[in-house]
Parts: structure tokens; sequence; C-alpha cells
């Protein structure tokens, strides 16, 4: 789907970081984006530390700082009294208001870019209005590691309102049916996935799913109709831009599956785990 009118940002890419107790992964993280990238000077990146982090704050202002600076990569660094994993994409809030890009882009502490020209892959779709997804995780058929226009904050003053960030992206794209696989590869070192990282960091996440009875869950029903709000209004904005909005306009008639692209996209079954009644609309 395309954006009317567009006007160009300083920046093609914000790259947005949230991290605590993190030392020698975030310093690779961050060394995967920017050894591999095309065009540094084309990408922003925002780090966002809690108040109590001394750990990270510390590697950060000993040693990661001063490789940043020297290779002269435009950051910004946020820090809070900490919210919490539960309230994770409430940092990305904070963050975007401070961005000027075309391209927002949410990245983890443990994630390592494996991709040269990660960046050009991304910019190349400018003007577009999908969510771009990378390569990890099995070829989840969510987009982990969610790039997505920067009009989609504009338009909803927001992008995730819960911490799943990847999850209610994804499935706001696959019901607008803006959902694109790119050719970009990302290993998520994440200790579930690759053994690495057992660390105060992952013992202490808090994932608010699969328990759809309860309140704050991603599939609680109040939070289900909030993302279908979110669909709905950027779906209006989208055909406002002259977009064909067919397929959502079926999904809301009943005569058309919001999730079969997803399905299709989910070659190793990986939703089998929240089964067929999780993805209702």
């Amino acid at each position: 789907m395309k954006i009317k009118n567009k006007v160009k940002k300083e920046y093609d890419i914000a790259v947005m970081l949230a991290t605590r107790g993190r030392t020698d992964s975030l310093y690779r993280s961050l060394l995967s984006l920017i050894n591999r990238a095309r065009h540094l000077d084309r990408i922003e990146f925002f780090l966002a530390f809690d108040n109590d982090d001394d750990k990270g704050w510390t590697h950060w202002e000993t040693v990661i700082k001063h490789e940043l600076d020297k290779r002269d990569v435009n950051y910004t660094v946020l820090k809070f009294d900490r919210l919490g994993y539960a309230n994770l994409h409430m940092y990305f809030h904070a963050i975007m208001p401070h961005t000027d890009s075309d391209w927002l882009m949410i990245w983890n502490d443990d994630a390592i870019m494996e991709t040269q020209n990660w960046d050009r892959l991304i910019a190349k779709h400018s003007g577009e209005f999908k969510l771009l997804a990378f390569r990890t995780h099995h070829d989840h058929p969510y987009s982990i590691f969610p790039v997505f226009p920067r009009e989609w904050y504009e338009v909803l003053g927001h992008a995730s309102q819960h911490h799943l960030s990847d999850a209610w992206l994804s499935q706001i794209a696959y019901i607008l049916d803006l959902f694109e696989r790119i050719e970009v590869w990302v290993t998520h070192d994440r200790h579930d996935l690759t053994g690495n990282n057992y660390d105060e960091t992952y013992k202490g996440r808090v994932v608010l799913e699969g328990q759809p009875d309860r309140p704050g869950d991603f599939h609680y029903r109040d939070i289900t109709q909030m993302r279908h709000l979110d669909a709905s209004r950027l779906a209006e904005w989208l055909h406002d831009q002259g977009n064909d909005m067919t397929f959502f306009n079926n999904v809301k008639s009943g005569k058309q599956d919001p999730w079969e692209k997803l399905r299709l996209n989910d070659v190793n079954k990986q939703m089998r785990q929240w089964g067929v009644s999780y993805l209702e609309t």
C-alpha cells in the first residue's frame, strides 16, 4: 500500500532498543547492525536504560558509548524509572516522538543482524505502508523485530498497546493485508532459542499471553478489541490515501479469513501452541 504525499525524514531508519542488565550481548547486537549497514549515516539509534540498571549503564558509559562515538553513530539515550517487561511497549512510546525517520524498527539487545546492507533492503520500500518482517525464529509468521512506517505511529499516536509488540503489529498487518517478509536474516540469541543469555534479564521476563481470561493477556477480550480498533483506524486512513481496502472490508463482513496468509507463512506450525481460538477476530 502506498502513502500519499509522503514527506521524507532526515533518516531512513530509527532503531529503537530497550535494554536492561546486558553488556556483551548489547555490544554484539549494536555492532552487528553498525558493521552490516550500507549507509550508517542514514540510521539513528535510540537506547532506553532503566535508572537503576547500574550494570548495563556502566558498560554503556565505559565501553559501548566510546565505540559508537568513534564510528560517528547517530544515537540518543533515554533513561527511565523502571517500567518492567510487561510495559516494554511504553519505552518505545516514549522514544517515537524523538525519531525523525521514514521507518521505525523495534530491536532487541540479544538480537544479531546477519545480513549485509540490511538498511538498504528496508529503505527500498520507502513510500510503502507495510509491516516488514525479517527471517528469524525459524521463519516465525510474525515480524519478530517489527519494521513499520512512521505514519503508523503518527496516525494512532502509538504502535503497540501491549508489550508483545511483534504479535500486536503482526496481527494488525495480517488483518489489513500489509505484511511482507524481506530477505534480511537475524539471529535472536535468546536462551530458549539458542541456550545463550540465561541471565537475570531473561529470567525476569513476564509474558502476558496464553491465559485469555486474565486481564492484560494479549488475547483478553478488551485487549483484542483495542487491537481491532487500531486496525480500523489505520484502514480508514489507508482508504483516504487511495488504497484498496477490499481485503479488510471482506474480513469485517466475514467473507475473508483474516489469518489465511498468516497460516501460509507459518511454515513450521509455530502458531499451533495457541490454537485456532486465539486467532479469532
